[in-house]
């Protein structure tokens, strides 16, 4: 069974940085799409960023683009976002979700399996 466990949430003031990390076991990470997606109360989930399994493509909304930057590990299962000059619209719960394929998505329904999701509270 695939799991996906966050963490490196937290409460930050505005342009402070966090860096997300994800971990995950009971499958082949290494092909897989992983995908950072947040979500408020109240509103659907949105895309943040995803990185194909190699590195090949990677993608962000434009709401984060140019602060975001979203890495991977393949030979730790590991998958990060580092958050730069974060702001109080970025708060949000993070989730990391696995697409098990190889190719890019940014829609919720093409991921196959997600996290409990970390905190981030951005204080202005």
């Amino acid at each position: 069974q695939v799991q996906l466990v966050e963490s490196g949430g937290g409460l930050v003031q505005a342009g402070d940085s966090l860096r997300l990390s994800c971990a995950a076991s009971g499958g082949t990470f290494s092909t897989w799409t992983m995908g950072w997606f947040r979500q408020v109360p109240g509103k659907a989930r949105e895309f943040a960023a995803a990185i194909t399994w190699a590195g090949g493509r990677i993608s962000y909304a434009e709401s984060v683009k140019g602060r975001f930057t979203i890495s991977r590990d393949n030979a730790k299962n590991t998958v990060h976002l580092k958050m730069n000059n974060l702001k109080p619209e970025d708060t949000a719960t993070y989730c990391c979700a696995a697409r098990f394929r190889n190719t890019w998505s940014q829609w919720v329904y093409d991921y196959n399996a997600w996290g409990q999701g970390t905190q981030v509270t951005v204080s202005s």
